[in-house]
C-alpha cells in the first residue's frame, strides 16, 4: 500500500562530476549516502559518458526491503537513461531484468523533466543553471 515517503534533494547535493543527488527514505529518516558512493562511481566508469558535460541524477533510496542506486541521465537532445542498482545479501546487482526504479522514483523523474525542460531543453541551455534546480 502506498505511503509517503522522505525525499530529499539539496542545490548543494552534487557528486564531483555534477550530477544532483536526491535521497528517498522508506522510514522517513535520513538516508546515509556515503554507502552508495562506490557503488555510483562503478556505474559511472562502466559508461563510457562525458559524466561533467551530461545533465543527470541519481537517487539514493532506502527502500523498505532493499537499497536502490537509480542514476539517471539525459542524451540524444530529450531521451532519458537510467541504470537501477539493487543491493542483495550485501553485493550491488544491476539486472533490468529483475529491478527497476518504483514509483517513489517517478516524482523525482518528474521534477527532473520539468527542470529539464527549462534549462536545457530550451533557446538558452545551460547545464549549471541545471544543476543547481530542485
Amino acid at each position: 500500500m502506498f505511503k509517503s515517503r522522505n525525499i530529499e534533494g539539496k542545490i548543494d547535493w552534487l557528486d564531483e562530476t555534477g550530477i544532483k543527488i536526491y535521497t528517498i527514505s522508506a522510514c522517513n529518516s535520513l538516508v546515509d549516502q556515503s554507502k552508495y558512493l562506490y557503488r555510483l562511481n562503478e556505474i559511472k566508469a562502466a559508461r563510457n559518458i562525458n559524466w561533467i558535460n551530461t545533465p543527470a541524477f541519481v537517487i539514493f533510496h532506502d527502500g523498505s526491503g532493499c537499497d536502490y542506486l537509480v542514476l539517471v541521465w539525459w542524451e540524444n537532445d530529450n531521451e532519458l537513461f537510467t541504470s537501477v542498482s539493487v543491493k542483495v545479501d550485501d553485493e550491488w546487482v544491476e539486472d533490468a531484468s529483475k529491478y527497476s526504479f518504483c514509483l517513489y522514483d517517478l516524482e523525482v523523474f518528474w521534477t527532473e523533466r520539468n527542470i529539464y525542460i527549462t534549462t536545457i531543453d530550451c533557446e538558452l541551455p545551460s547545464l549549471k543553471k541545471y544543476q543547481v534546480s530542485r
